[in-house]
């Protein structure tokens, strides 16, 4: 078996390759839950997998290289299935099997054991545990109020179009850039958010038992709990904020705290964190030093971390490049 595992990083990363049937369970039952592997309708097997884990969140990216069922006894958390090439059937308890593609993926609930049966040779798919404690603190943080049921979500799930398809291509994104050194998943802030936006999206975009309350319009916010954001915001601009961070902050919910800042902001909450880091980022670029800082450790060190992005964003800002800024800061060291 070839593994090689992240070290410490939160979003620890594992690329696993092994053509041993023993070894891939063993991997499997590790990263996602105990299962049983059978193999025996096929003629190869070439296990091929990328493991990333994002807080709550595991989500792979797997192929196998022939045909294969599964079965797992307890399913302890909330699972996704969204493949990108061929198909499979998946199942729970004793009802009929499910078919998922590159259409139509699938979502299992916390109630009962997991099938997989008739999975093609030339399938690779993305396979995604939510801790169930995280996917109903981001529910609770979007409705404002504590979720006492389980949520329910339905079995389909389209990923071939609309939400669906977004929120796939999102994780997809994630599956790939594990494998990229130096890339987004190396920034704690890009991790957290990105935690924090794949079950946002996911409850978004499938159906269950709470989305009509959140497709339902958002009550009203005051200013004076905007003011509250805001003021916390300003305190501690390096602190790691999100949506649910910030909607705690206010004390209601992350659909009410957008829209308040969309009605009295014209800006998203996020969009306002973003706007006093480069506040920051200015004053740290106006007061440096010949030899103590760029362009570059400054934007990462506030969370920054799609430079042309950022750029862009300084310059609408303030009129001028952040390199601008800098090398005029470096003038006036050097003059003095």
């Amino acid at each position: 078996m070839d593994a090689d595992r992240g070290q410490g990083s939160a979003a620890a990363a594992n690329r696993f390759t092994t053509r041993s049937v023993d070894e891939a369970r063993a991997v499997l039952s590790q990263q996602f839950y105990d299962m049983k592997l059978d193999t025996s309708a096929a003629e190869t097997f070439d296990l091929d997998a990328d493991v990333v884990l994002l807080g709550g969140v595991t989500l792979g990216r797997m192929s196998f290289g022939a045909s294969i069922t599964a079965f797992i006894p307890e399913l302890g958390g909330y699972h996704i299935v969204a493949p990108t090439t061929g198909s499979f059937g998946i199942g729970q308890g004793p009802g009929a099997y499910t078919q998922v593609s590159a259409r139509t993926g699938g979502m299992l609930n916390p109630t009962a054991d997991f099938r997989v049966g008739d999975f093609s040779p030339d399938c690779d798919t993305l396979t995604i545990k939510v801790d169930r404690a995280a996917m109903h603190r981001q529910l609770e943080s979007m409705l404002g109020r504590p979720v006492r049921r389980g949520i329910g979500f339905r079995r389909d799930f389209d990923i071939s179009a609309g939400t669906g398809r977004s929120w796939a291509e999102l994780a997809r994104w994630a599956a790939r850039d594990v494998n990229n050194p130096g890339g987004l998943l190396e920034s704690p802030m890009i991790r957290g958010r990105l935690e924090q936006t794949l079950l946002e999206g996911l409850l978004l975009s499938t159906g269950h038992r709470y989305r009509d309350a959140l497709d339902a319009p958002p009550p009203g916010m005051s200013a004076a709990a905007v003011k509250r954001v805001m003021d916390a915001v300003r305190d501690n601009p390096a602190a790691p904020w999100d949506g649910g961070a910030l909607a705690a902050v206010a004390r209601v919910s992350l659909r009410t705290l957008q829209e308040a800042f969309r009605k009295q902001l014209r800006m998203t909450p996020m969009a306002y964190v973003h706007e006093v880091r480069l506040q920051h980022v200015r004053m740290e670029l106006r007061r440096a030093v010949p030899g103590a800082t760029t362009v570059t450790e400054t934007a990462y060190r506030w969370g920054f971390a799609h430079l042309g992005r950022f750029a862009r964003r300084y310059r609408t800002r303030f009129g001028e490049t952040p390199s601008q800024t800098l090398a005029a800061a470096l003038g006036i060291a050097r003059s003095g």
